[in-house]
C-alpha cells in the first residue's frame, strides 16, 4: 500500500480493460488518478467508483488521435495539480482481422498509427515537457511488436512504441525521468473478447499457432496492472529503456 502516495498519474484509454484495472489499482495505491478517453460515459463510471472506494480521481475525455488533445489535456493536468508524475499510455486499438503485410489496407494502417503510434508519442511529448526528475513513463505496447505475432498494421503500431519507449529513455536518462514498455500477449478485456473469429485470417492464425502455446492462460487486466505499477512506482528507480512481456510464456 501507499506505493504511489502523493503521485499524479495520468492513464490513457481509462474507461475499461487494463487502464481502467490500473486506475483502480494506482488509487488504492495512494496516487491521484487522471483518466482519459474517448467514452466519456463509461470514463465517469470508473471515476465514481474509485471515488466511492475511497480514492481521487478526475475524468477527461480526450481523444489522443486528435493532434490537440494530449496537449490540452497535459496542461489542464498541470493547471489543476500542479505535476504530472506518471504517464500510462495505454490507449489503443486493434486492427480487424490479422491481415497480414502482404493484405493489409492502407486505411487500416492510417487509423491505427494515428492512435497506437501518433497518439501514444503526442501524450509523451506532453507530458515530458512537464515532468520533472522522477518521473516513470510507462508505455502499454504489445508481444505483438516484439514477436511480429499479428495484423501487419498492429504489429508496426506497437513496434514502434517500443522504439520510442527506448528513444525516450536515452533521451531524459540524465534528467532523471524513466521510460519502459510492457508488451502483454492475449488479454481478457472487453476489447479482445469482441472479436469475430469468423473474420480472422486464417493464413495469420496458423502462422501464429505454429509458434505459440495455445494451452497457456491468457492475462487477465489485473495480470497487467500489477506490472505497470511496478514500473510506475520508485520500486523500479533504477529501470528505464526495458521492454517486459507478459504473457505466461506463450511466446517464447
Amino acid at each position: 500500500m501507499d506505493r504511489l502516495k502523493g503521485k499524479v498519474a495520468v492513464i490513457t484509454g481509462g474507461n475499461s480493460g487494463v487502464g481502467e484495472a490500473t486506475a483502480k489499482l494506482f488509487a488504492k495505491e495512494g496516487a491521484v488518478v487522471v483518466i482519459t478517453a474517448r467514452r466519456e460515459a463509461a470514463l465517469t463510471k470508473v471515476a465514481e467508483e474509485i471515488k466511492a472506494a475511497g480514492g481521487e480521481a478526475f475524468a477527461v475525455s480526450t481523444d489522443i488521435s486528435k493532434p490537440e488533445d494530449p496537449e490540452r489535456l497535459m496542461e489542464l493536468v498541470l493547471k489543476k495539480y500542479g505535476k504530472i508524475d506518471i504517464l500510462i499510455n495505454n490507449a489503443g486499438i486493434l486492427e480487424t482481422g490479422l491481415k497480414p503485410i502482404d493484405r493489409f489496407l492502407d486505411e487500416d494502417l492510417d487509423h491505427i498509427v494515428e492512435t497506437n503510434q501518433k497518439g501514444t508519442m503526442r501524450c509523451m511529448r506532453a507530458a515530458a515537457r512537464r515532468m520533472q526528475s522522477g518521473a516513470s513513463i510507462v508505455n502499454v505496447a504489445s508481444v505483438a511488436g516484439v514477436k511480429g505475432c499479428g495484423g501487419a498494421a498492429y504489429v508496426a503500431s506497437k513496434a514502434a512504441v517500443i522504439g520510442v519507449t527506448k528513444h525516450t529513455a536515452l533521451r531524459f536518462q540524465q534528467t532523471g525521468i524513466r521510460c519502459n514498455a510492457i508488451c502483454p500477449g492475449n488479454i481478457i478485456t472487453p476489447m479482445t473478447t469482441g472479436t469475430d473469429p469468423a473474420v480472422l485470417d486464417p493464413d495469420m492464425i496458423g502462422a501464429m499457432a505454429a509458434h505459440s502455446n495455445l494451452k497457456t492462460p491468457s492475462c487477465t487486466a489485473e495480470d497487467v496492472a500489477n506490472v505497470i505499477l511496478f514500473f510506475a512506482s520508485d520500486d523500479s528507480r533504477a529501470i528505464t529503456g526495458q521492454v517486459i512481456v507478459t504473457d505466461f510464456g506463450a511466446m517464447l
